[in-house]
């Protein structure tokens, strides 16, 4: 008999996904780090899938569903969606794609998200690839980008910056302490930074 966490695990898409047994790299780093413009090119030159976390979110509230209201006005008010929101959209597109190296890019975005992730599904993440950037560098670069973001006005700006900063920098501790950090210095022109990112790609593939 195993413990209640590989119970859980062993139930719904959890089991599912251990079977699987996906390689996961959490992409993480500050609005406007530059994180989707390097996975295209992970995803171009080494074979992954890119999932974003929140472009899987936005997809849920275009289907105009009771969670994607809610989870529209947690977005628009800079505030962290609950994990098991997130992990269940995650869940499901691993699930739905055939390859088995993935890019989970935007999340986890705090403690919490982090062990729910493990304990819901099983998996640890091979490593995380951290792009890390000045704030006054990543205001300008979101400020001057057209996406047609609502996000992109300079108070959700500073709040999700500031949701960065006291969130997702613990998780980036946590995994440092357990040696599985790349860090990249994404404030230099994007070519340059790819560069830097191919050398932790090339010895995997």
């Amino acid at each position: 008999m195993g413990t209640n966490v590989d119970a859980a695990n062993t139930e719904g898409t959890g089991s599912a996904l251990i079977e699987k047994n996906p390689k996961i790299v959490f992409v993480l780093g500050g609005p406007g780090s530059g994180k989707g413009t390097q996975c295209a090119n992970i995803v171009e030159h080494f074979g992954y899938t890119h999932l974003s976390a929140g472009d899987l979110l936005r997809a849920e509230v275009q289907t105009g569903s009771e969670n994607g209201t809610m989870i529209e006005k947690m977005m628009s008010e800079g505030v962290i969606v609950p994990s098991e929101v997130t992990i269940k959209l995650l869940e499901r597109a691993i699930m739905e794609n055939e390859n088995d190296k993935f890019l989970i890019d935007g999340f986890p975005r705090n403690d919490e998200n982090r062990s729910s992730f493990e304990s819901l599904t099983g998996i640890e993440p091979e490593f995380v690839l951290f792009f890390d950037c000045s704030e006054d560098e990543m205001e300008k670069r979101l400020l001057t980008r057209n996406q047609g973001r609502k996000d992109d006005n300079i108070d959700t700006i500073r709040k999700r910056f500031k949701v960065f900063t006291e969130s997702s920098l613990n998780v980036i501790n946590y995994y440092n302490s357990k040696g599985k950090v790349k860090k990249i210095d994404a404030s230099k022109p994007a070519e340059e930074v790819f560069e830097a990112v191919k050398a932790v790609f090339a010895p995997l593939s």
